[in-house]
């Protein structure tokens, strides 16, 4: 899967360090290693219409449901329990739960996010996009089961996708894999389920040669979030950029 999201939806315009040249991989339909084309996923800026485009043939479970779009990459192990919890169907699949626990922190709060996130079981990454808030989820399991990775681009696009080269090719020394049981939104920028109390701590990555490539993030043992304060993120670190 691939979903590359305009930066006019940042809340701030940060710095947001290396980004890759002005053609990039992220800009069209991109095969992955399996030979299949990745789909391209691009949010729209007309009202009322779709904020992603992606080909019949991708194999990533992919709806709209009342103008949410979800793309979903793996498995859900606690289906039946879920879908009792959100009063689902038994038709209902992975993707209609994300869209429903989406809406149920949008819309029946407060619900903890991190809750929300923890009462998921299974390997999954997945990204999710609300054309009425205008509004971004992107989150993976806590063991990392399923490839996800994300950078912004040379044109500040956020770029996400279960493809590393494609991400890699397109985001330069931004791209980083998703961390481990982390959730993204919109509104509450990079946050770990699994600690929902520690402050992230951004983590420069360096390859063999002793060079910085991108950012990796890890929650912070000693540093506990203040929520009468709103946290401000550094100019290094983009993922509170969106």
């Amino acid at each position: 899967m691939l979903a590359v999201f305009d930066p006019r939806w940042r809340r701030a315009r940060r710095g947001c360090g290396s980004r890759a040249p002005p053609r990039t991989a992220a800009r069209r339909g991109s095969r992955t290693g399996s030979g299949r084309r990745a789909p391209k996923l691009s949010p729209s800026t007309s009202a009322g219409s779709a904020p992603w485009r992606t080909p019949p043939t991708a194999r990533a479970p992919f709806f709209p449901v009342d103008d949410i779009f979800c793309m979903f990459q793996g498995t859900i192990e606690n289906v039946a329990v879920l879908k009792q919890q959100y009063g689902l169907s038994k038709g209902a699949n992975e993707v209609n739960i994300i869209i429903e626990a989406y809406r149920t922190l949008r819309d029946r709060g407060p619900y903890p996010a991190d809750q929300v996130m923890r009462d998921i079981s299974g390997k999954f990454a997945f990204v999710l996009y609300d054309c009425s808030t205008k509004s971004v989820f992107i989150a993976a399991d806590a063991d990392g089961n399923v490839p996800f990775y994300w950078g912004v681009d040379s044109d500040g696009r956020l770029v996400v996708s279960d493809d590393g080269e494609i991400v890699k090719k397109a985001c330069g020394k931004s791209s980083a894999p998703f961390p481990k049981g982390f959730f993204f939104t919109t509104s509450g920028g990079l946050k770990s389920y699994e600690h929902p109390m520690n402050e992230v701590k951004p983590v420069p990555r360096v390859d063999s040669k002793g060079e910085v490539c991108g950012t990796t993030y890890t929650v912070d043992a000693k540093a506990k979030k203040d929520a009468s304060i709103p946290r401000v993120g550094s100019a290094a670190d983009w993922s509170s950029q969106y």
